[in-house]
């Protein structure tokens, strides 16, 4: 099997935060090692999730999405790991009609065998506006990415739409590689955001949310 068939993974070390239609963006002058904030980035993102007819993906907390838009296009599985969550990628491949119901490739069931067979079904469709921002150390490096997002969901299988703006905090490759040093940056971005009238994250994720939990 080809690399690209095996996915490319990595674990994600991030923090959500459920904000009001009108907060103000957080100052993050006072986040350690961060020296600057990156201008603005838009983007586009339109995801279809998938999980067999008894949601067994959802039940052992994984999540199979095609998503386009955004410098990770492609497919991606998510699943529980130390610390956060895995996240491995596959590219988009041949799209066909964007608006059909999109078929899971093989190489993805096979690694989700542990978890669930097919078949898989339609779950969620999540469209969101994000606009995001890097937060730079002095040398240039990505210590964190801050995203701003607006989110349109439908749950699939009940047809109930949904809409919400939510912020996330995710670790960069400049960011700290030590336990405790990754719990002061975050309770710093914690401050920064409460500070600016953000809250908790209600939902684990966006899929979560979308389906009502």
């Amino acid at each position: 099997m080809s690399g690209a068939a095996q996915g490319a993974s990595s674990v994600e070390v991030e923090s959500k935060y459920d904000v009001d239609g009108d907060t103000p963006l957080p100052d993050w002058s006072h986040l350690p090692g961060v020296a600057r904030v990156g201008d603005p980035e838009p983007r586009d993102l339109d995801a279809r999730y998938l999980d067999t007819p008894d949601t067994d993906l959802a039940r052992n907390g994984v999540a199979v999405r095609r998503r386009r838009g955004g410098p990770d296009e492609g497919w991606h599985v998510k699943a529980p790991a130390e610390g956060g969550r895995s996240e491995t990628q596959w590219p988009l491949g041949e799209l066909g009609d964007p608006e059909a119901d999109p078929v899971v490739p093989e190489e993805i069931q096979d690694a989700v065998a542990a978890w669930a067979h097919g078949p898989f079904l339609p779950l969620a469709r999540v469209r969101n506006h994000r606009t995001a921002y890097a937060l730079f150390d002095a040398e240039g490096g990505v210590v964190a990415e801050f995203v701003d997002d607006r989110v349109r969901a439908r749950d699939e299988r009940r047809g109930v739409e949904s809409e919400w703006r939510e912020w996330e905090v995710e670790l960069g490759p400049a960011g700290p590689a030590d336990r405790e040093g990754r719990a002061v940056l975050f309770a710093a971005v914690d401050a920064a955001v409460f500070a600016a009238g953000g809250r908790p994250a209600a939902s684990g994720s966006k899929l979560a949310r979308a389906l009502g939990h």
